[in-house]
């Protein structure tokens, strides 16, 4: 059995829909808590590293110091070339890691809406996501690493996706949540949704709506895209 290792940074932003995918492609699912756990051997080590989303800023290295030990991690195993994919927050430090700039962005993206992808995204398993909404829920963006392809923007995010390489693939956006527990993330950011004015229940209806439409888009994209690592 090959291992998954998710970095989780809340509880409710975890691997969500995709344990069963993994599972499929034989690989065993573990968790490390960000800030918590020991994490740098065992990044090194797992045959997948997933790195999660959270609620704060890969810049914010002074108020959570264990950023930096996640950005050095993070860096050696893209050196590796073994397998890498990062979700929100987690795209953000693989950016980091690759020595692009992470800041605020021009406003806030949070709710289901579509991305725009490129011709190597339409070419790539984000093909799967043509014409779907997908879940924003993020402040933050990054620039493009240098290296790295672009896959998918939108108007307030340029870089909504892009891989390094055949191993690693960074999504500023959620496919991985399950729509039946979207109340867990309305509840987890219940401050953040009242100071950008964004009405939980809009969520809640688009995630009853199209959610469950896009998390089997989101299966298949990690799916396609298991499929096609170097062996």
């Amino acid at each position: 059995m090959k291992t998954a290792l998710a970095l989780r940074h809340v509880a409710f932003e975890d691997v969500g829909v995709w344990p069963e995918t993994l599972g499929a492609h034989g690989y065993e699912l573990a968790y490390r808590q960000a800030g918590v756990d020991a994490f740098s051997n065992d990044a090194l080590a797992a045959d997948l590293l997933i790195v999660l989303g959270g609620p704060i800023g890969v810049y914010e290295t002074d108020a959570y110091p264990f950023l930096i030990e996640e950005i050095e991690a993070i860096g050696r195993r893209l050196d590796s070339k073994r397998p890498v994919l990062g979700v929100c927050l987690g795209a953000q430090l693989m950016a980091a890691a690759l020595g692009a700039k992470v800041a605020s962005g021009p406003g806030k993206e949070i709710g289901y809406a579509p991305v725009d992808l490129t011709a190597a995204g339409r070419g790539s398993p984000l093909a799967r996501l043509e014409g779907l909404p997908v879940l924003h829920w993020h402040g933050d963006a990054c620039t493009l690493p240098s290296g790295a392809e672009i896959l998918a923007s939108t108007a307030l995010c340029p870089v909504q996706a892009f891989r390094f390489g055949a191993e690693a693939l960074a999504l500023q956006f959620h496919v991985e949540t399950d729509p039946t527990r979207i109340e867990t993330w309305l509840i987890g950011h219940a401050f953040e949704l009242v100071k950008a004015g964004v009405d939980p229940r809009a969520i809640r209806a688009d995630a009853g709506r199209t959610g469950a439409a896009t998390a089997e888009a989101g299966r298949a994209l990690l799916s396609d895209w298991l499929a096609a690592l170097p062996r």
